[in-house]
């Protein structure tokens, strides 16, 4: 009788710490559904093209695309880690749950098709994909599979980008360089051109600056956003680096050069435009240089003063 009583004692336990594992209706953690439990009819098929899309965007979108050339080379997942399963990796947990939503950026409701388009645009400096495509239809089918047990409207913990204290001082680039070449240049290469996969066409560790890197559009040209995302996963596999390291790495890889792509419908009310876009106008008197690179404390006292 008392080793039942251990044994249900057990079972409770465990099911205590792992229940909240699984974000359902609001439940505190994610974890991603297994690709095992995809079912085997043409609506799985969709899903789990979409996650091929996502893996290995260049095989099919790339330069030398089986289906289009109208990207950069890179894939989603070279962002998205994991195919865009990972905690911290800038998951899709929270997308479907969370879309359509009003962004500042583009001071519209914008559908879970248009963040993707977003993304091939800026992230892969390329072109959008045809709304009613087979591969966007594809993309958006995974992205909601994976989110599928995320309540509406809940972002569970991990997802999106970790977000940093600010700096009292500004972004160092040359203390960044330091860092870079000696945690970087084994992946990223000391020119910064990424590594391929055996296969020549996919990144397995991408360019982070040069021709075939993100644009100056992208989102993780902001250094608020690339500071975190480094913090949370990078070196990849073992993420150590100190915030301050992770702040100047940053300054640095985002002082190299890359293509410039201009969207002038970008933050059409001034007031919501984030202290680190390094583009004018600006709703203050502060230079493009502590826009890039800070500090960002002073920025943001002066508009909570106006």
């Amino acid at each position: 009788m008392r080793l039942l009583v251990m044994m249900l004692f057990a079972l409770w336990t465990v099911s205590v710490i792992v229940m909240p594992v699984a974000c359902r209706k609001g439940k505190a953690y994610w974890i991603p559904p297994d690709t095992a439990d995809i079912p085997a009819t043409a609506a799985g098929e969709l899903i789990l093209y979409g996650r091929e899309l996502i893996v290995h965007t260049a095989v099919y979108l790339g330069p030398s695309g089986k289906v289009a050339n109208i990207s950069n080379g890179m894939n989603c997942q070279n962002c998205h880690l994991e195919a865009g399963t990972k905690f911290m990796g800038n998951n899709y947990a929270a997308a479907a749950a969370n879309f359509p939503r009003f962004r500042e950026r583009s001071g519209t409701i914008e559908s879970l098709e248009k963040k993707v388009n977003d993304c091939l645009v800026r992230s892969l400096n390329g072109s959008p994909l045809d709304s009613s495509s087979r591969e966007m239809s594809a993309m958006i089918a995974y992205i909601k599979w994976l989110g599928k047990d995320v309540a509406k409207g809940y972002r569970p913990p991990g997802s999106g980008i970790k977000e940093l204290p600010y700096l009292e001082r500004a972004a160092d680039t040359l203390k960044g360089r330091i860092v870079f070449e000696r945690e970087c240049v084994q992946c990223h290469a000391r020119d910064g051109n990424g590594k391929y996969d055996s296969s020549g066409i996919n990144y397995l560790y991408p360019p982070l600056w040069g021709p075939h890197s993100y644009n100056s559009g992208a989102g993780i040209f902001r250094l608020t956003k690339l500071a975190g995302y480094v913090k949370a996963n990078m070196p990849f596999g073992n993420a150590y680096l100190s915030e301050e390291e992770a702040w100047d790495v940053a300054a640095f890889v985002n002082s190299q050069s890359r293509p410039v792509k201009v969207f002038e419908g970008d933050w059409p009310l001034l007031s919501t435009k984030p202290v680190d876009v390094a583009t004018g106008p600006f709703p203050d008197t502060f230079s493009v240089l502590q826009h890039k690179y800070g500090p960002f404390g002073p920025i943001v006292q002066s508009r909570k003063k106006k």
